[in-house]
């Protein structure tokens, strides 16, 4: 072999080299990713929301020491499709996933479509270690499992709920749950095997993240640490009671002890991740699934109207948070809107990891946007449907449309001088409804109708279905 010869075959294999290091990066400069999803909790009751009678010291500190957004916004105002746009980074109602699924072990349609890719699955290309602790409701059958999910470890329960006390916890197998509320008696699964708790669930569920975290410290980890707090049953320990004699509402008193416990737990997990030395590569996200339901929990959602299932803004814009000391500039206030499915786009633009061409992200990857890289805001416009009640949702900058059934006249409202949505601009500004309003045919020609029925089944024109309760609604 010639010396230029050579000289040109060490050129390649050089630059191969660099291109296979761009395409997987070193796993020590892969951030951690750990999201912590709460159930139910509004958007006014954290203290960096402006929450005055329930301190959330831990949860605050992840706004003050990274970003907050004033309009963090997810993608449903119902548990299970929330879950299931941020798990897939896309608007569910692109795969027909509208409804919380009724926990059905034998229904394998029940759930999140074995075609979609989640974040685990995408994280998982890139050798990263995922776990899930707490709430799933992605599918109770074998095949929907966290574990068939790209995750490697979870810890929780597949349902909707569960009761926080370890005695009331009875039920060993799916099988054994007749019906929803069954199924929130189940003991919590360690990967496929039932087993007993001891502790307040959320104190378990904060005890497992610590543990996580600390076993995988070494490797680039996904933590998605989904507690089922504050969502009924309205359940706590006097540890957590005895902090709030000033509340004079039992329910809100009851909100306030389960919230606690979360933000003690949070605390535990972000002191672990400063003693592990792992701090400053691991980015937190923190955000409710949905708005808080205001009389099922006795949520604070003000100064936004709604609350859980609605599509003013009280149903869908939610406390949100990020940190990533040294990467995230601290103490940021950011205004323009974001969704839950940002946070898939962020972390496998960070990680490196491939995205299924046959299914495009909504998300958007926060990160230039947030260190100032790009300018402007992340989203277009940001979209809510709800088959069923034939509603509809439209945010496009400060404006958004609002049509709250099936049958009604969209609203208008200018979010920025009026974010209780109490002053609709329809007539004043015509030209701004009907804008909106071409998006949102627009974007309703991509969706699907419903793939399976769900807990709570609405009458929809289309379809002349008559209400039908089934289970109850989480």
């Amino acid at each position: 072999m010639s010396k230029t010869t050579r000289a040109l075959v060490l050129l390649l294999l050089a630059l191969a080299a660099i291109v296979v290091h761009a395409a997987h990066p070193e796993p020590q400069l892969r951030p951690n990713l750990i999201v912590i999803m709460t159930d139910d909790q509004g958007y006014a009751d954290v203290g960096f929301n402006g929450c005055k009678d329930i301190p959330t010291p831990h949860l605050d500190s992840i706004a003050s020491n990274g970003v907050r957004f004033t309009s963090g916004y997810v993608v449903y105002p119902v548990c299970s499709p929330s879950r299931a746009g941020f798990i897939t980074g896309r608007y569910p109602q692109r795969f027909g996933y509208e409804r919380n699924p009724r926990f059905q072990p034998g229904n394998r349609l029940s759930g999140l479509a074995l075609t979609e890719t989640t974040l685990a699955d995408a994280l998982g290309k890139v050798g990263y270690r995922s776990g899930i602790i707490g709430k799933w409701h992605l599918g109770a059958h074998p095949e929907l499992h966290p574990l068939q999910r790209g995750f490697h470890e979870f810890f929780g329960h597949l349902g909707g709920g569960a009761r926080y006390l370890p005695e009331e916890l009875t039920l060993q197998r799916a099988t054994g749950a007749m019906d929803e509320g069954d199924s929130y008696r189940l003991q919590m699964l360690r990967n496929h095997e039932p087993v007993r708790t001891t502790q307040y669930l959320t104190d378990e569920f904060s005890d497992e993240a610590v543990k996580f975290v600390t076993r995988h410290k070494d490797a680039p980890f996904f933590l998605f640490l989904s507690y089922n707090a504050p969502h009924t049953p309205m359940q706590a320990t006097d540890k957590y009671l005895a902090r709030f004699p000033h509340i004079a509402n039992e329910r809100r008193r009851t909100y306030a002890a389960m919230i606690s416990a979360v933000d003690d737990g949070v605390g535990r997990l972000l002191a672990t991740l400063r003693e592990l030395n792992v701090e400053t590569n691991t980015l937190v996200f923190f955000l409710s699934d949905n708005g808080g339901p205001t009389q099922a929990n006795a949520a604070n959602n003000r100064p936004l109207r709604g609350a859980k299932s609605d599509p003013w803004e009280g149903g869908i814009r939610v406390p949100f948070a990020a940190q990533w000391p040294g990467r995230l500039p601290k103490g940021i206030v950011y205004d323009p809107p974001v969704v839950s499915l940002d946070i898939f786009a962020t972390i496998t633009a960070l990680a490196g990891a491939p995205i299924d061409p046959a299914r495009p992200l909504d998300g958007v990857n926060l990160l230039p946007y947030l260190t100032g890289q790009k300018s402007g805001a992340p989203h277009a416009a940001v979209y809510l449907r709800k088959f069923d009640q034939g509603a509809f949702a439209v945010r496009r900058g400060d404006y958004k449309l609002v049509i709250p059934k099936s049958g009604a006249a969209p609203q208008l409202f200018n979010l920025a001088a009026d974010v209780g949505e109490t002053n609709n601009l329809a007539a004043a500004e015509p030209e701004v409804l009907a804008e909106l309003d071409r998006l949102r045919l627009a974007w309703n020609e991509q969706l699907i109708p419903p793939v399976f029925e769900g807990l709570l089944v609405a009458t929809n024109p289309a379809t002349g279905r008559k209400p039908a309760r089934q289970g109850t609604a989480n």
